[in-house]
């Protein structure tokens, strides 16, 4: 029976019959399987079949032509020979060949595109159905992707359920059982010991400050044993016993997606490495991968295996010093020398490892006897040298190795006396004729010389103005070597010059390239854009010798004087300025500017017998110059000399005779107390002149001052008639009407002013102005929303709007005013207040900067900064402020004038009358 039930099984291990097919039996044999198509992969090679069909028997085909030799033919053609002619017909045919498919490949390649579209589109692939839904998860967030519910069963099917028990073991049910019991008796050791304390031979309690103490003994031993292996052989890791336990902190635990990424790297590298041996790079990115991964042993060995296939590679053997530690390092930069003795950078790491000077000039000596011709090897074994002598010898050595390095001749002159350093640029010069560099150093060697002593002033002049002659032979010379420099470079070269100290060599090179590549109708331009270009970047000195030049071309050109005193006004001195200014009236004598800023100049130096003079010869260069005259009378009103301004305006109405020196004379005589005076001066001016306007506001002004209002309401009104434009008398004559009591009347009067100036926004303000004083606060916002429609942009009305809606929404009206108006100063200095009210200190103060800078010439936006400044700011801010207030002489604003104008604070400075101001603001 046992045999029986062998031989039953015996054909599991028996081949397969060669006609076999599986399932057929069963009638499995009506669909395809992968196991009949074979897996996804290439098939079994040609020797496999063969094989496979020896093994069953069968014969392989055999091709009759498989052996055939093409050069030994039978048949028809088995006697002839292969000649070059049939060669010659073989090669048509193909050819032929070649254009008939040629011809048809196109269209063919077509259909076979068509066909295979309309296939893909009939029957996509899966991978093409779900793209749609597979870029859809590049947008699926964390959360979403955590609250994906898990898959459960949808087959619908019952499962079984696993409803086998288990015997729970006696350790568990005994285990269990003493939980809740209680011992009731000592055990023997415990009787022995006397009780429950456990025994010890002094029978004293346990210290754990003496256990904690050997703990820690206990660990420095063994972290100094550690720190103490030996790291030679690059396979130990020297461990600092005192950052120990903190680096512990700063190590970073990388996620499975980072160690997935190094894994795919190590693969990428390690194939690089293996196939292409000699690439450095591959080892580098190797060993520093294994860095990154941490683990330095392998980094090491990878970065060694690096060295032995690529010797000739620096950076592998620089990467192998980097991995390892001081003295490993040393040993691996002795084997690259032997290996890249010609590399500079070997030759400077192995000088850094160096902590001993002598140490490192004996490595860098050693290398330049391998490298003599490198200029860095020279610089870096000169800097190291602290006895100047010592240097001296090694840079005479350098420049007679290296004679074309200008760096080296340039640090030899430096260490050489004025003399030798002469000689040396010589020699350099002759050596390297295309440098600039050398002539450049020549002519500051020159001006130090100039400077060296305490030389007469005609013997420093000369030195100086051998300056230019060298700078200018050498940009000759340069030109006659082909070195063509462009006046960018050249300028470059001036500005390096003037940060380094030397003013008159950079003086010198502008004078030879400053009309260099420029043509004669654009000098004037060109020149005054590259000085304002050099005063921006804070090179004074380079633009004040490109104006020099300029003037000395152009010395009738006013606007060139005059950006020149300006350059000399914020960035030189008194004197520079007085000098600039003398040379400009003398070659413009008619600029009234010039004369007026040189008198100015000389008083506010207290010296007013010289400004006197000045505006002497100022009214005999323009007799007839209203300015020259006004300013005569000011200098000697504020100096006191009431008689002789007096006077002076007498002969300036005979000789020049304007409606302003009219005017002004109204209002000298006005600040002396002597009305009627002054209102006799006007009614003379308002014969010669009807049409000026500002008489009638001053004629207006003092019979208001007087109480005489009939008088002053017919002023106003023949200013109006004369001069119905001048929005000034409209104002002052409803201004009138309402402090006499006549509100009604007043707002007649600016509807008619509308009415002749339409758009004007002063008007719309003081209409607003009136309803507010007037009490009707809701016809004010009236008026206020009229006004804005007819002025759109205007920062007055908008400064009145913000401050006229209630506090929550004055940010957002403000942000509506920035909109219409972004660089109107009155509302940025709107918004900068607005930022006080809410204690934003810094951001106020840069919108106050921002509104002095939109117009530094309104006054009341000074005074609102310092007084923001005196709740604020510091003391050094609030004399900042009044520094640049009085710099920027603010004329105009409603308060700044009213207060200005005043007959109380006539003659008082700019800077009292910005305290007066920001002390009336509220």
């Amino acid at each position: 029976m046992a045999d029986k039930n062998k031989n039953k099984l015996a054909f599991l291990s028996m081949p397969a019959p060669a006609s076999y097919v599986a399932g057929l039996g069963r009638g499995a044999s009506g669909f395809t399987t992968r196991s009949d198509i074979g897996p996804a992969r290439e098939g079994p090679s040609a020797e496999v079949i063969a094989e496979a069909q020896a093994r069953r028997g069968e014969e392989t085909d055999i091709d009759p032509e498989q052996f055939q030799d093409p050069d030994n033919e039978y048949g028809l053609f088995a006697g002839t020979t292969y000649e070059a002619d049939d060669e010659e017909a073989d090669r048509i045919y193909e050819l032929v060949d070649k254009n008939m498919d040629a011809r048809r490949r196109a269209r063919r390649e077509a259909l076979e595109n068509e066909e295979l579209a309309k296939h893909r589109a009939e029957r996509p692939k899966i991978q093409q159905q779900f793209a749609d839904l597979k870029r859809g998860l590049a947008v699926v967030t964390d959360e979403e992707w955590e609250n994906i519910p898990e898959v459960g069963n949808l087959t619908r099917k019952k499962r079984k359920r696993d409803e086998r028990s288990f015997v729970v073991p006696d350790s568990v049910l005994v285990g269990d059982r003493s939980k809740t019991e209680y011992e009731n008796a000592l055990d023997t050791r415990q009787q022995e010991a006397g009780g429950f304390e456990t025994p010890a031979d002094s029978g004293a309690l346990t210290n754990f400050v003496e256990m904690g103490q050997a703990r820690d003994k206990i660990l420095s031993l063994k972290l100094d044993q550690v720190s103490g292996t030996s790291t030679s052989s690059g396979l130990a890791t020297s461990i600092d016993p005192k950052g120990y336990l903190t680096s512990l902190d700063s190590v970073v635990l990388k996620t499975d997606a980072e160690i997935g990424d190094i894994k795919r790297a190590r693969m990428l590298f390690d194939s690089l490495v293996k196939s292409n041996p000699k690439h450095a790079p591959g080892w580098i990115a190797a060993a520093c991968l294994e860095e990154h991964a941490g683990r330095m042993v392998a980094a090491r060995k990878l970065i060694k295996m690096g060295c032995e296939q690529c010797p000739k590679s620096e950076d592998v053997w620089l990467e192998a010093a980097r991995l390892h530690n001081n003295d490993d390092a040393k040993v691996i930069l002795a084997n690259a020398v032997q290996h890249v003795g010609q590399s500079v950078k070997i030759w400077l790491a192995a000088a850094d490892l160096e902590h001993d000077i002598k140490a490192k000039k004996r490595v860098l000596r050693k290398a330049l006897e391998h490298i003599p011709n490198s200029v860095r090897l020279w610089k870096e074994t000169v800097n190291l040298e602290s006895n100047p002598v010592d240097a001296r010898i090694l840079l005479s050595r350098a420049v007679e190795v290296i004679p074309l390095s200008v760096e080296l001749w340039l640090a030899l002159a430096r260490l050489e006396t004025p003399e030798k350093a002469k000689a040396v640029l010589n020699k350099a010069r002759k050596a390297v004729p295309t440098s600039h560099e050398i002539w450049i150093a020549a002519g500051r060697l020159l001006e130090q010389e100039a400077y060296a002593d305490d030389k007469p002033e005609d013997k420093r002049n000369k030195e100086l103005e051998m300056v230019d002659r060298t700078i200018e032979l050498g940009v000759r010379e340069l030109r006659r070597h082909g070195v063509l420099l462009t006046r960018e470079q050249w300028f470059k070269e001036a500005e390096r010059c003037e940060n380094e100290g030397s003013p008159r060599t950079c003086e010198a090179i502008i004078k030879a390239t400053i009309a260099m590549d420029v043509e004669e109708e654009d000098r004037l331009d060109t020149w005054v854009s590259d000085a304002e270009a050099a005063e921006a970047k804070g090179n004074i000195g380079t633009a004040r010798a490109i104006l020099a030049y300029a003037l000395k071309v152009f010395p009738d050109k006013r606007s060139l004087w005059r950006k020149a005193a300006d350059l000399e006004k914020a960035h030189g001195t008194r004197d520079s300025l007085n000098a600039i200014l003398e040379r400009a009236v003398h070659h413009c004598p008619q600029a009234e500017v010039l004369w007026l800023m040189l008198a100015k100049e000389k008083w506010l130096a207290g010296d007013v017998p010289a400004a006197r003079e000045v505006l002497e010869k100022a009214f005999v260069a323009n007799p007839e110059s209203e300015q020259i005259w006004l300013a005569a009378v000011k200098l000697e009103a504020e100096n006191g000399e009431l008689g002789v301004a007096r006077e002076l305006l007498v002969r300036a109405r005979t000789v020049a005779d304007t409606q302003r020196i009219w005017m002004k004379s109204a209002v000298f005589e006005r600040q002396q107390g002597k009305l009627s005076t002054a209102l006799e001066t006007l009614d003379t001016a308002l014969k010669k002149y009807p049409k000026f306007a500002k008489l009638y506001v001053i004629q207006g002004q003092i019979h208001q001052s007087q109480g005489d209002l009939p008088a002053a309401r017919a002023s106003f009104a023949a200013g109006i008639k004369a001069c119905p434009k001048d929005v000034t008398l409209w104002i002052l004559a409803s201004r009138l009407e309402e402090a006499d009591g006549r509100s009604i009347k007043a707002r007649a009067l600016l509807d008619k002013a509308r009415l002749a100036n339409p758009g004007n926004d002063q008007l719309w303000a003081e209409a607003v102005g009136v309803e507010e004083r007037s009490g009707g606060a809701t016809q004010a916002k009236t008026v206020l929303a009229r006004g804005l429609q007819e002025c759109p942009n205007s920062g007055l009305l908008w400064s009145m709007a913000i401050w006229a809606e209630p506090r929550p929404t004055r940010k957002s009206r403000s942000a509506d005013a920035l909109r219409k108006a972004a660089d109107d100063p009155l509302v940025l200095c709107t918004v900068a207040r607005l930022f006080w009210a809410e204690r934003k200190i810094e951001k106020a103060r840069q919108w106050f900067e921002r509104a002095v800078a939109a117009n530094p010439d309104l006054g009341d936006t000074w005074a609102w900064w310092l007084k923001f400044e005196r709740q604020h700011g510091t003391p050094e801010h609030q004399e900042e402020v009044i520094k640049k207030c009085i710099a920027a002489e603010p004329h105009h604003s409603p308060t700044w004038q009213s207060i200005a104008k005043d007959m109380k604070n006539t003659g008082k400075s700019t800077r009292e009358i910005l305290e007066l101001v920001a002390n009336a603001l509220h």
